[in-house]
């Protein structure tokens, strides 16, 4: 099997917050990360495709596309933002592994009705010492 990875950044804020919960209990499940002044990260998103090379191209996908799809779905909609303000994350503590299942289910199927390669990874890297994979690989 061969895969294809782009790289991507985007920056936005987040508290690390369940809104069912009180800020002391925040505070013992999510440290300092659920200082209701938020805090952000510079995250990196590594999105990694499968499926037959184009014949001519000898791609499994066209980068410019792959960049297009990631704008369209994830950094349009999550750059520069506070992360709980935007569905899903609006009703979903905004995680590492919630934001790593969200860019994977946003990019999945727009990914194989747009091209014939299919999403196998998502990769999102918060700080040097957190990231979270999500499928294949």
């Amino acid at each position: 099997m061969i895969y294809s990875t782009r790289c991507y950044r985007f920056s936005a804020a987040h508290v690390l917050a369940h809104p069912e919960l009180d800020q002391a209990e925040n505070e013992k499940i999510f440290g300092k990360c659920a200082n209701p002044g938020g805090h952000g990260h510079d995250y990196e998103v590594e999105v990694s495709v499968a499926g037959p090379l184009d014949p001519e191209s000898g791609q499994i996908i066209r980068p410019g596309l792959l960049d297009e799809i990631f704008r369209e779905t994830v950094e349009v909609r999550f750059a520069h933002r506070m992360l709980n303000e935007v569905e899903p994350f609006d009703r979903l503590v905004p995680t590492a592994e919630n934001i790593s299942e969200t860019c994977h289910a946003l990019l999945e199927s727009v990914i194989s009705r747009r091209s014939t390669a299919r999403l196998a990874h998502v990769r999102v890297i918060e700080t040097q010492q957190n990231f979270v994979d999500q499928g294949e690989l």
